[in-house]
């Protein structure tokens, strides 16, 4: 694990969640870091959402640390918005930064309401542990239904980039999804990393989905302090953020709630990139074709029939289907496989479905999801509970 020059991070546990386990976190920069960020598009947005983004606006895109809670969305709230403002300027205060340089965030159960007290509280011991070597508490801190810690590295020419995210359940990206924080010391300008992030954003963390909900919490943020004094090309620096936020994405969409298999869907042959993910976002959001392959039925009519509802003009008898790497449909039509072998194909814990259409459009995608289980109904049943 080799991370980012001139951060630290801490974690501590504020009594926001119901069990004795670290719910609050803190990543700081020693200097004021280049910032971009994306939120979700929700119409229902949580209050550390909206002061994150005028933050953001206020400080020129250049911030100093995020503070993160988990067991509580803090949204749809009376104090929403002034819980957030109070805790990410108390956090301000305690590392010596402007209010604004603060970027909040937090995750959990919609419409209870967040003491800021506890946060303000914990600030004390949360500051003074913060360290180099403490990425991965601050990674697990800001868990909630995940079954494993989400991280991800990589290099560019003397630079360095760290991510941590968070997410199970209520992943249908929209911008962004869920809590995602990524660190690097690169030397790069605000503009360009807007720009790379938006670009990588596109391609990874909003071509997963787990079960089709947008979170009103969503936050992906980019810090960027410079301290490697290296400003490496701005292709190679977006191929490496390109790689942690794939990495990240499609551990997400592994870990998804009640999950036994991780879904690769790829098209080809669309009109258009963007008519490609149309395609394979309808096709991952599809309970029919989730519940077919957690029961590894070779069911290939549903994944035609969930492509027909994505609203895009192709003529299904140029559609060919393959599952597992086995042609199941050809020219819209049964292809000729063995249906004991596909199913036992079916059981591996890693899926792949190929939709192509036959023609000259150009436009391909891809897109990762999981299958439903009955573990999923379990767990969002009793989530409050």
């Amino acid at each position: 694990m080799n991370l980012p020059l001139g951060f630290r991070y801490s974690a501590t546990f504020a009594g926001i969640r119901k069990v004795m386990k670290d719910d609050l976190a803190l990543i700081v920069s020693d200097t004021r870091a280049t910032a971009a960020a994306v939120f979700t598009q929700n119409r229902v947005v949580a209050g550390p959402v909206e002061v994150a983004r005028k933050n953001v606006r206020a400080a020129r895109g250049r911030m100093r640390a995020i503070l993160v809670n988990a067991g509580n969305a803090n949204c749809a709230t009376k104090t929403s918005e002034r819980v957030a403002i109070e805790t990410s300027r108390a956090a301000a205060k305690a590392i010596g930064a402007k209010g604004e340089e603060v970027l909040p965030a937090s995750t959990g159960v919609i419409g209870v309401e967040l003491d800021s007290r506890l946060i303000i509280d914990a600030l004390p011991a949360l500051v003074a542990g913060l360290s180099a070597d403490r990425f991965e508490d601050a990674a697990r801190a800001i868990m909630t239904t995940d079954l494993v810690m989400k991280t991800a590295f990589a290099q560019a020419k003397g630079v360095r980039i760290a991510g941590m995210t968070k997410g199970s359940g209520m992943i249908h990206p929209r911008m962004a999804t869920t809590l995602a924080f990524v660190t690097t010391d690169a030397v790069i300008a605000p503009d360009v990393l807007r720009t790379a992030l938006k670009r990588s954003c596109e391609r990874t963390f909003n071509r997963i989905s787990v079960d089709g909900d947008t979170s009103t919490n969503d936050t992906l943020a980019v810090l960027a302090n410079g301290a490697s004094g290296v400003r490496p090309r701005v292709t190679a620096f977006q191929d490496a953020l390109t790689e942690v936020l794939e990495s990240l994405a499609r551990q997400i969409v592994k870990d998804g709630e009640g999950a036994k298999k991780l879904i690769t869907i790829d098209i080809e042959g669309a009109t258009s990139e963007r008519a490609a993910e149309r395609i394979a976002r309808c096709i991952a959001n599809s309970p029919l074709v989730k519940t077919a392959i957690a029961g590894s039925d070779p069911n290939w009519g549903r994944i035609l029939s969930a492509a027909g509802n994505a609203g895009i003009a192709f003529d299904p008898r140029r559609v060919d289907i393959d599952l597992q790497g086995i042609a199941v449909c050809r020219a819209g039509l049964a292809a000729d496989f063995s249906e004991q072998e596909l199913k036992a194909k079916l059981d591996a814990p890693e899926c792949s479905v190929n939709f192509t259409i036959r023609g000259r459009g150009r436009g391909r995608a891809r897109f990762w999801t999981c299958d439903f289980t009955e573990q999923y109904i379990k767990i969002n049943a009793s989530y409050r509970t």
